[in-house]
């Protein structure tokens, strides 16, 4: 039996970074992947998806070019090139996290886990079974597309995010069952290439729990790309096969209709990866949805035995999972740490991208803060003008007493860029005065944060202030 300090059982971003930290720490660390080092996020999400986005920008602003005195040939889309940069995209990133991992003394082991005990478990893998003893165990084997009774995924006619990242062919009419982020993203690079998208939302907005204000001028944008939308709708299932499908809703007074399409994309949801590994047989506990409830240092029930990412709950982001597994691997080291986040940042990189940290306005109210707000339009900014990306605004939430600042929610060019300043203000303890005082260089898109501080005052520069 071979025996660790500590076992990371998931090589995502929350285990593969939890493990590299272990080993600087001088932790005899494993780590043990049954599929690809790198997880969703870098092999079938994240990466993938912000590589095909990226096409889409470069696919519209070539059409554009002109606009500014370019003349170019019309461009077209070959998907199955395209799916070729983004897998080197991956190969490269998921080989640098391989080596990363060897460099800090871990040792990679394949296969799947099962605990056989609260101190061991056993790998199953190609090179047959092992048994592996351990004084402390992380759990990292993250999340996965909830698939819905009225439409199981076959892959090829109903399909998850997982295969709409590795399509060889633009589909001609896309239907997307949930307007959350992972369906927007890919619903809008998709209509980028050419497609017709329509998506079905059962909430009454899309993105929901985002800032209302985001989300309507997010619409509009929608609208425009001819993005069709049906919020407060329920999709009750399909008809057909080989791409000739129909898709049957109901909207909220009952009223039923089909939409034709060759596609159909679901985005409801994930669920947790915490079946199939004897947690049972280690003594840790789930919840009734499989989410691993823990403490503030990421302890199971168990106390060796931690818990990190989407398995855990939360937010199902992939910076937060790698927060928490540095939090983990710390105590796991004998460091007293804690995980403390005032606010998550997050990002959706729909076009234009949209970033929100901290409390929406409504949450604000709801909080019982006394709200002050306020905006800055993109339209108002030069460097936007110049990069002809000028749809959307920075929003500053803050409390009109304290003039602490509570929330930022960003729609427009490089939000996810942005937000990371707004995160830092709020975990800082900032107030509206000490973004508006600080000087940001111009021209950039920074400046907008800037801008919607003194707006919060009524003292924004380059736009009319609202008496």
């Amino acid at each position: 039996m071979k025996s660790f300090d500590a076992v990371v059982i998931g090589a995502g971003p929350g285990g593969y970074v939890a493990a590299i930290r272990l080993g600087q720490l001088g932790v005899k660390t494993a780590i043990i992947e049954r599929e690809n080092v790198g997880g969703v996020c870098l092999n079938w999400g994240c990466i993938p998806s912000k590589a095909y986005i990226q096409a889409a920008k470069l696919f519209e602003g070539i059409h554009g070019a002109a606009e500014v005195g370019i003349t170019v040939a019309a461009p077209a889309i070959d998907l199955k090139k395209t799916r070729a940069w983004k897998d080197s995209i991956v190969q490269r990133l998921t080989g640098g996290v391989s080596m990363l991992l060897q460099k800090a003394g871990v040792e990679i082991i394949k296969g799947q886990a099962r605990f056989t005990g609260p101190t061991s478990l056993v790998v199953e893998g190609a090179e047959g079974k092992q048994e592996i003893g351990f004084r402390n165990a992380m759990i990292a084997t993250g999340s996965r597309s909830l698939e819905i009774p009225p439409f199981p995924y076959d892959g090829k006619d109903v399909i998850s995010s997982t295969e709409a990242l590795d399509l060889d062919a633009v589909p001609k009419h896309l239907c997307v069952i949930g307007g959350g982020v992972i369906g927007l993203e890919i619903g809008m690079y998709l209509n980028a290439f050419g497609a017709e998208v329509t998506v079905v939302e059962m909430m009454d907005q899309v993105l929901p729990g985002v800032d209302a204000e985001v989300v309507k001028t997010l619409g509009r944008v929608l609208k425009k790309r001819k993005i069709k939308v049906h919020t407060s709708t329920k999709a009750l299932g399909y008809s057909g096969k080989g791409g000739k499908l129909e898709v049957e809703i109901e909207d909220q007074k009952g009223k039923r209709s089909k939409i034709a399409c060759d596609k159909i994309l679901v985005s409801v949801g994930r669920r947790p990866n915490s079946e199939n590994l004897g947690l049972d047989q280690a003594g840790v506990q789930t919840d009734k949805r499989g989410f691993i409830p823990v403490d503030q240092q990421l302890r199971t029930n168990v106390a060796n035995i931690f818990a990190i990412g989407d398995v855990a709950g939360g937010m199902l982001l992939a910076h937060k999972a790698s927060k928490e597994g540095l939090v983990a691997a710390a105590v796991i080291a004998g460091k007293n740490e804690i995980y403390d986040v005032r606010a998550m940042p997050g990002a959706i990189f729909t076009e234009p991208e949209v970033a929100t940290v901290g409390l929406s306005e409504e949450q604000a109210r709801a909080a019982g803060h006394e709200v002050a707000v306020g905006r800055f339009p993109f339209t108002a900014l030069g460097k936007s003008l110049a990069a002809r990306d000028t749809e959307g605004f920075v929003k500053i939430v803050s409390d009109k007493k304290t003039d602490l600042v509570l929330g930022v929610h960003i729609i427009g060019a490089h939000a996810s860029d942005l937000i990371s300043e707004a995160a830092l203000a709020i975990e800082m303890g900032a107030t509206v005065e000490d973004i508006a005082l600080t000087v940001h260089p111009h021209p950039t898109l920074g400046e907008s944060l800037m801008e919607a501080a003194e707006a919060v005052h009524g003292m924004a520069v380059h736009i009319l202030n609202p008496k």
